[in-house]
């Protein structure tokens, strides 16, 4: 299918390494987008679960065909905003920098610092995608929805799994894994999980007004541990099949405790972060972004 399904789906998610569909979704269909930033990861997997349209994408797409550096986050995200997305689940393997935090575990973190470079962060003001002329200065003082990640906290104790709530998440470009001397300096830095795909996707659900929050599934310690082996991809695809289960549940039971919920506490993010005057913005930028700032411009 390669148009958009006729009701709002208010709840999205973001599958990561391991995790590339939601098995218990009902009625479900392929719906292929094109987004003004371009192709997302892949077709949006839409379905059904107790009674709520939920969307769900493979960041890396079906088989992992991409890597962190190429993922196209501006598109994913502005994909799930077309489908009328306002709640937006992230699942992602992660390293951990703490002893306490082990492989197996899920932190549900509550800070972000960035590492990445290059990667496009906003969706304005970009030549490149015809959204010149409109700055935008977005707060991500808190970058995860705190309603959100209380939610996936409490989903994900029914499944018996060591979760953690709140924790800094430091995201780096990859896709190559760490050097010792970074993993100790990260942890210097009072980090206490390391991925690297949550940067630019909260900034990006918040300039697109959805509540953002991530499961964060422990696989390995990074390679600052010295009792332990330096992370590779057999390691973290080990710990990913043995944790399949648990993330999908997790997710599924976020998706439960979410029905019924309001609007997003973030459905008005941009009101005030809108920081050119609007006579000077051009129309065909409010044309471009109408999704994200039409109503500020009625």
């Amino acid at each position: 299918m390669s148009v958009k399904p006729s009701e709002p789906i208010r709840i999205g998610v973001i599958g990561g390494s391991g995790v590339y569909a939601i098995e218990q979704l009902q009625d479900v269909e392929e719906v292929t987008l094109e987004t003004p930033f371009g192709a997302p990861s892949d077709a949006y997997i839409v379905g059904t679960l107790e009674g709520q349209r939920v969307a769900f994408l493979p960041r890396h797409g079906r088989g992992h065909r991409i890597n962190p550096s190429r993922v196209n986050y501006r598109a994913n995200i502005y994909g799930f905003k077309m489908l009328g997305v306002e709640y937006l689940i992230g699942v992602s393997a992660c390293g951990s920098l703490q002893q306490l935090v082990e492989p197996g575990h899920i932190m549900i973190p509550d800070q972000l610092f960035d590492r990445t470079h290059g990667r496009a962060s906003s969706f304005f003001d970009d030549p490149s995608a015809g959204t010149e002329g409109l700055v935008v200065h977005i707060s991500v003082a808190d970058p995860f929805c705190p309603y959100l990640a209380d939610i996936c906290h409490r989903a994900v104790g029914p499944t018996g799994a060591t979760v953690h709530r709140g924790g800094n998440f430091v995201t780096v470009e990859g896709p190559r894994f760490s050097t010792k001397a970074e993993s100790r300096v990260f942890r210097s830095w009072g980090m206490d999980i390391i991925g690297m795909t949550t940067t630019p996707e909260a900034q990006l659900a918040r300039e697109a007004e959805m509540s953002y929050a991530v499961m964060a599934h422990i696989t390995d310690y990074d390679v600052w541990h010295e009792s332990e082996e330096p992370v590779t991809v057999e390691m973290v695809v080990r710990t990913l099949l043995r944790n399949a289960e648990v993330a999908k549940q997790g997710v599924v039971n976020a998706i439960r405790l979410l029905k019924g919920a309001g609007p997003s506490p973030y459905a008005e993010a941009l009101r005030d972060a809108l920081i050119t005057n609007r006579a000077a913005v051009p129309p065909q930028v409010v044309k471009q972004l109408h999704l994200l700032v039409g109503k500020y411009f009625a």
